[in-house]
C-alpha cells in the first residue's frame, strides 16, 4: 500500500498558499491583501516559508496517512 497521506497534504497547501491566488502576504497596498492576482519576490519567499513549515507540521509533527486500497 502506498502512503497518500504527505502527497496530498502537499498538493492541498500548495494549492492554498499560492501567492495572489487566495491571499498575498504581504501585499502591494496593505499588509495582506486577497484575490489580487499579483505576487512579488518578498511574498514568493514569505509563502514558501509558511508552506515548508505548514509541510513539516503536518508530515514530521503530526504524521498524516493515508492509504488507498
Amino acid at each position: 500500500m502506498a502512503d497518500w497521506g504527505p502527497i496530498f497534504v502537499s498538493v492541498v497547501l500548495f494549492i492554498l498558499l499560492t501567492p495572489g491566488l487566495l491571499f498575498q502576504i504581504p501585499g502591494r497596498n496593505k499588509i495582506v491583501e486577497f484575490g489580487n492576482f499579483q505576487t512579488s519576490g518578498l511574498s514568493i519567499l514569505i509563502h514558501a516559508l509558511l508552506y515548508f513549515g505548514l509541510v513539516c507540521i503536518f508530515m514530521l509533527a503530526i504524521g498524516i496517512h493515508m492509504y488507498a486500497g
